[in-house]
């Protein structure tokens, strides 16, 4: 774990009190009416994917958010993945250029400046060399907020994408990281501040508890979703979106509001890391958790398979990651809209 006074720092450094402005910005508004056509995606799913010619397509996004956890070089591999996350879900695995924003908060002292950014753009590179793709630091500036982020951009032909519209009734719904990341890694934050919350949560779970908790939760988060991709491309998906700031209910009604065909989404599993829902129980949070509506950073895939292929995906996906996709539901005929189960099942999540 991260200790700041190993880096010179003082010992009660905490990076995300430098995160005061806690809105996530990731994408802009959805726009029914800017309902994408054939040749590419525009504004309201993960990426902008722009026609050019010989049936090349331009796939870029751009991504943002602010410190999450306290660890500089943690945040900088979360980060990294995030970025990319967006260009993954249209199925472009290839990436050719990334991006990296810094932004540094002008509270930082000289010597906070010179420790954490730099340990920041170490982790974006790190986690960048499974990517195979140059990064360039587009930007090092001062505001009164700590940012980071990226551009990540893809150039790809049409037979490598898949263009997030083409969901099918009889479709599953596959799910392929936990969700509850931002409860983890508050937990973390406020057991380590000694908070109002920790003194309410320590009466059920212990250090090592949160710890672990919130060790699932990092391994999650920096896991890239590469290799989602890549299978849902060999497994014939039929339109998929990365599970973000707007939690897993909204990322889906987003993504029903785009297909084509009258469908609905009808989730009935929601995998949860372990602990998260007893936290949210203590803290009395539980109603976003168990409605899919909490924040989630750096999620994984929702992918609309054939459901003679979701299966083969998941144990496909087991084995080259050593982590579990999750069928957490189908598509069915309806009106473009999202539909919780009422008796959903939930999943306790600890595998790491």
């Amino acid at each position: 774990m991260f200790k700041p006074e190993n880096y010179g720092l003082s010992p009660d450094f905490r990076l995300t009190k430098f995160s005061t402005l806690r809105v996530y910005t990731e994408q802009l508004a959805e726009k029914k009416e800017e309902k994408d056509s054939a040749e590419g995606v525009g504004i309201g799913l993960d990426s902008s994917v722009i026609a050019l010619k010989n049936e090349l397509f331009l796939v870029q996004s751009v991504d943002f958010f602010y410190p999450l956890i306290d660890d500089p070089f943690m945040l900088g591999k979360i980060a990294l993945a995030n970025v990319v996350s967006d260009v993954f879900a249209v199925g472009a695995t290839e990436i050719d250029e990334i991006r990296l924003i810094v932004s540094a908060p002008t509270e930082f002292n000289d010597k906070e400046r010179e420790v954490v950014v730099p340990m920041v753009m170490k982790g974006f590179l790190e986690a960048a060399k499974e990517c195979k793709a140059p990064v360039k630091v587009g930007s090092i500036a001062e505001n009164p907020w700590c940012i980071i982020g990226g551009v990540a951009t893809a150039v790809s032909h049409r037979s490598e994408l898949i263009m997030p519209y083409h969901a099918e009734v009889g479709d599953a719904l596959v799910l392929t990281k936990p969700l509850g990341t931002q409860l983890a890694t508050n937990a973390y934050i406020w057991m380590n501040e000694n908070s109002e919350n920790w003194s309410r949560l320590q009466e059920r779970f212990s250090v090592a508890d949160i710890e672990e908790t919130y060790r699932i939760a990092l391994e999650s988060m920096t896991r890239l979703n590469r290799t989602g991709a890549e299978l849902m491309r060999k497994y014939n998906a039929h339109a998929a979106t990365d599970v973000t700031g707007f939690g897993i209910h909204g990322h889906a009604e987003n993504l029903a509001k785009f297909q084509k065909a009258e469908v609905d989404f009808h989730i009935d599993t929601l995998p949860i890391i372990k602990n998260v829902r007893e936290i949210a129980e203590v803290l009395g949070r539980s109603a976003k958790l168990l409605s899919g509506k909490a924040v989630e950073t750096s999620g994984g895939l929702l992918i609309c398979l054939p459901p003679s292929q979701a299966v083969p995906f998941c144990e496909e996906y087991r084995n080259r990651t050593s982590h579990t996709a999750w069928v957490i539901g189908k598509v069915e005929p309806g009106k473009r809209a999202v539909k919780m189960n009422p008796n959903v099942q939930f999943l306790s999540v600890s595998e790491s």
